[in-house]
């Protein structure tokens, strides 16, 4: 079948893994809460303090935590896309000077694993991206991972990253318009149509074609956005939506307001008939006991790297997004949407209450990431199958 397509009429849509109930996006769906795990290829993670850890860039660390993650039952692992100056952040960490590519970086962790779903975030918008590179570098990638693999598409708010490419930052909406029509000739691509042809308001293709198909229709989409634009975005294309704390980062602030900021996303994606799962970042800070927890919490902002804070904070103040806007500077030294600090049984709590807000899952950041997700493992998983936000899930051999 041959086509060719003008920007004012619509471009297929294809098959959503979702609807296959044999795909890894169905069995992570299945779960009532979904655990993910945000990578630390970044030099100091997500955290910005002087805190002693051993939290590490390298691959070689992302690979067994990964593995980690896996063997406890974790759905789905990714990682951040920054583009920065020598340096990164500075301070005295150097936050996120070394910094590993997560689409690249997602393709690897394919063939050490056998069950977790790998995400790799991608600036679509930056350089000589074009839809047909995507298109099948996310079938290869589909193939190589035997359909665990998705893309966290995301467009870019920070004023500096698009000069490194030579570009100006485009308007806010108008980067989701061109992610838009982006991402309807990849699905165009991924349903089958035979030499494509279209010519659009960003794009053009002549007699374009890629084969293989991905295994469930198309890979898994994921979009992070805090704006009315995004969400109209993810609700058109995304599987799963990320979103940021619109409280700040204190649970108690955010519980009140979680429920229509969710909404908004989930509603929007009903509307047109389809479903997404919404997902969080909470930096999860969990010990024996409440005082022992609150104690490491503290010790953790005491060490904050003030330096690399102020350099961060005011980064993002220069770009547009509408994520983070509420939260604290002091807070940084942590890291995450949202901070959960307690007991094994207070912590399940506040991801019970967290997921009764409307969230479906929890992209969960460590300040220490091996131990601390070990101990996530061993004391906070069983509680949290025990009030059947968990359905088990059989170790790896």
């Amino acid at each position: 079948m041959s086509a060719s397509q003008q920007s004012q009429t619509p471009l297929w849509t294809t098959e959503e893994p979702q609807n296959h109930p044999d795909s890894p996006l169905s069995r992570a769906f299945a779960q009532p809460l979904m655990l993910g795990l945000f990578l630390p290829l970044q030099t100091g993670g997500w955290s910005q303090s002087t805190l002693p850890r051993g939290t590490d860039w390298t691959f070689e660390y992302n690979a067994r935590l990964t593995q980690q993650a896996e063997n406890l039952g974790f759905d789905v692992a990714f990682g951040l896309s920054q583009w920065l100056p020598k340096g990164g952040f500075g301070g005295e960490t150097g936050y996120r000077e070394n910094f590993l590519d997560p689409f690249v970086s997602a393709v690897a962790l394919a063939s050490v694993t056998r069950r977790i779903l790998l995400m790799g975030t991608i600036h679509i918008l930056y350089g000589p991206w074009h839809p047909m590179h995507l298109a099948r570098f996310l079938a290869t990638a589909d193939h190589i991972s035997g359909g665990r693999f998705g893309a966290n598409i995301v467009t870019g708010y920070a004023e500096n990253e698009p000069r490194m490419f030579g570009m100006t930052r485009a308007e806010h909406d108008l980067r989701y318009a061109q992610s838009s029509e982006f991402t309807q000739i990849c699905n165009a691509l991924w349903s089958g149509v035979d030499n494509l042809t279209y010519q659009g308001q960003f794009y053009a293709l002549e007699n374009a074609y890629v084969s293989p198909r991905p295994r469930y229709g198309r890979p898994v989409l994921a979009t992070a956005s805090g704006s009315p634009a995004g969400f109209d975005y993810a609700s058109r294309y995304s599987d799963i939506v990320f979103v940021s704390s619109p409280a700040g980062e204190k649970l108690a602030d955010a519980l009140p307001k979680l429920p229509a900021h969710v909404a908004t996303v989930k509603e929007a994606a009903a509307a047109r008939g389809r479903q997404v799962r919404v997902i969080i970042n909470p930096t999860i800070i969990v010990r024996p006991t409440r005082e022992e927890a609150y104690a490491y919490y503290q010790s953790i902002m005491d060490h904050a790297d003030l330096g690399a804070i102020r350099n961060f904070s005011s980064r993002h103040a220069a770009g547009d997004s509408q994520s983070w806007l509420e939260h604290s500077a002091r807070g940084r030294a942590v890291g995450g949407h949202l901070h959960i600090v307690g007991s094994p049984e207070e912590v399940a709590e506040q991801l019970r209450q967290l997921h009764a807000s409307g969230i479906d899952g929890i992209q969960i950041t460590f300040y220490d990431y091996e131990p601390e997700l070990a101990y996530f493992g061993e004391s906070v998983i069983p509680l949290l199958e025990q009030i059947g936000l968990r359905h088990p899930v059989v170790p790896l051999d």
